[in-house]
């Protein structure tokens, strides 16, 4: 008899709040995880950066590091874990300002149980399919390097170059501006852009899309002279306009 090893899901819960963090982890623990509790900012970042995890389920108001810059730090260093944040407040704006900076969801107290459960699990599936999106064909594989013009993508180390200077992107902006660049010429909404970067659950902040436009066009336009890659189609949204192409696959 073959005997089979499942490997149990890692959750990390970020949260000050004892007895939330308590009923949280008990509840995620239902979908045979282990959860590992901490309840400050830095030693929430210091988890988050020094372990492996499925999902991070990070509060916004923590001791020490609020919540969204310890996701700001996560995001900057490359790690695409998904992410949930938690808040007492529920203004648009705290959205927002959570999307932007690269959570994957947004929850606000109090919340369902079996709600906190089923994102969780949208997340894991949506992981999942990223995934296996990655390595689904060889020749998506192969191509390591995108180049139009002056601007060159490093798709392995997710490196941005502009007349061989890097250029510093946030991880939503590099996820953007990689998805532009493998569909040239392509005409994309705002929602479509918002369900293929960020993920249906966004549904209704297109404008996160917008701002996320404008500080990669400011990114990318910074040299004299560079072209405008990404055009705005009137009555659409958006597309990447490449003078020229060229990818370099793996040897």
């Amino acid at each position: 008899m073959i005997r089979v090893q499942i490997t149990k899901k890692r959750f990390l819960v970020v949260e000050d709040e004892t007895d939330i963090a308590e009923l949280v982890a008990l509840h995620l623990s239902d979908l045979d995880a282990e959860v590992t509790l901490v309840n400050s900012g830095p030693e929430g970042l210091e988890k988050a950066l020094s372990n492996s995890w499925d999902v991070i389920v990070l509060d916004l108001r923590l001791p020490g590091m609020d919540g969204i810059d310890v996701c700001r730090n996560i995001r900057n260093q490359g790690i695409n874990i998904p992410i949930i944040m938690l808040t007492a407040r529920s203004t648009e704006l705290d959205r927002v300002l959570g999307l932007e900076i690269g959570a994957d969801d947004y929850m606000t107290k109090p919340f369902s149980a079996l709600e906190l459960q089923a994102r969780v699990k949208a997340l894991l599936r949506r992981s999942a399919i990223q995934e296996h999106q990655q390595v689904s064909t060889a020749d998506d594989l192969a191509v390591t390097t995108l180049k139009y013009g002056v601007l060159k993508i490093d798709k392995r180390r997710r490196l941005v170059w502009l007349n061989e200077v890097s250029v510093e992107l946030t991880s939503k902006e590099y996820e953007l501006l990689c998805y532009f660049a493998e569909n040239p010429g392509v005409a994309f909404s705002r929602s479509e852009l918002l369900d293929k970067v960020w993920g249906y659950h966004h549904q209704g902040y297109e404008h996160t899309v917008n701002s996320h436009i404008n500080r990669l066009r400011g990114k990318l336009e910074k040299i004299e002279g560079c072209p405008q890659y990404i055009q705005t189609v009137w009555g659409v949204g958006y597309r990447f306009q490449a003078p020229d192409s060229e990818t370099t696959l793996a040897s």
